[in-house]
């Protein structure tokens, strides 16, 4: 047997001896979870203080119960009672004379029980409000009894539908249409008017080469001219700060910008 199963087998209360059993009288007995809890329900049952605790008697009466249990090999169970013991055997040992601060050896059994009393106190107090939440009902929502309203059958002619159909058709809105024009881009027109333009000056101006108002395909076509002849080593660009007019050098070495 297992500490575990051990300290939750079912024992004697009263201490009845094992041949009642065997007449067919039937106790039922309380579980213990620990020693300690088997220890306190013997002081509550003898009531005695818990700070003068007779350890002679509670001893004998835990091992009493240990054999009626059949807890011989619970190992936490026979560890409290050889604790028992050996305060047992402390408190029988003559006190040496003038020592006034003698140690009682039952101050720590003493305090773990009330430790433990106190935290059995808190658990029997959440299982009580957990019983008594478990025992309310919480009000719920009963909707009335109303009869279902039975929808008539559709009744609509074709005529009809096709009515519908075309008012519906006539109030969409009619979605615009727009005719592209695809227009070339005539990037060696611009080169030639690229060359002319520096060739009557050394600097130029982008909108020497491109006027304002200009198609967006003059425009690229004129940028792509520059960009080519630049990388052919005909001419320089540059733009002295963001945003500036792009400066059309004539490139002399023949050097690319």
């Amino acid at each position: 047997m297992t500490d575990d199963n051990a300290s939750r087998a079912p024992g004697s209360a009263s201490g009845a001896p094992a041949g009642d059993a065997e007449l067919g009288f039937s106790v039922d007995l309380p579980h213990y979870s620990g020693p300690l809890d088997l220890l306190l329900a013997l002081i509550r049952d003898e009531k005695v203080d818990i700070y003068d605790i007779p350890v002679a008697r509670i001893c004998q009466q835990f091992i009493t119960r240990m054999h009626h249990l059949k807890l011989n090999e619970a190992a936490e169970y026979l560890e409290m009672a050889a604790r028992l013991l050996r305060i047992k055997a402390q408190m029988l040992l003559p006190r040496p004379d003038g020592e006034e601060a003698w140690e009682d050896p039952r101050t720590e059994l003493v305090r773990r029980l009330l430790e433990y009393q106190q935290m059995r106190e808190v658990v029997d107090v959440l299982e009580r409000l957990g019983e008594d939440r478990r025992n309310r009902f919480a009000r719920t929502y009963v909707p009335s009894s109303l009869s279902p309203v039975i929808q008539a059958p559709l009744s609509l002619s074709l005529g009809e539908l096709l009515a519908a159909v075309d008012r519906v058709l006539r109030h969409a809105e009619r979605p615009e249409i727009h005719d592209v024009i695809s227009r070339p881009i005539d990037v060696d027109g611009f080169i030639e008017v690229v060359r002319a333009v520096i060739a009557l000056r050394a600097v130029a101006r982008f909108r020497d080469v491109v006027p304002p108002g200009a198609e967006p395909w003059e425009v690229l076509s004129g940028l792509l001219a520059l960009l080519e002849l630049a990388r052919r080593g005909e001419l320089r660009l540059a733009q002295p700060r963001p945003f500036a007019s792009v400066e059309i050098r004539r490139e002399l070495a023949g050097e690319a910008a």
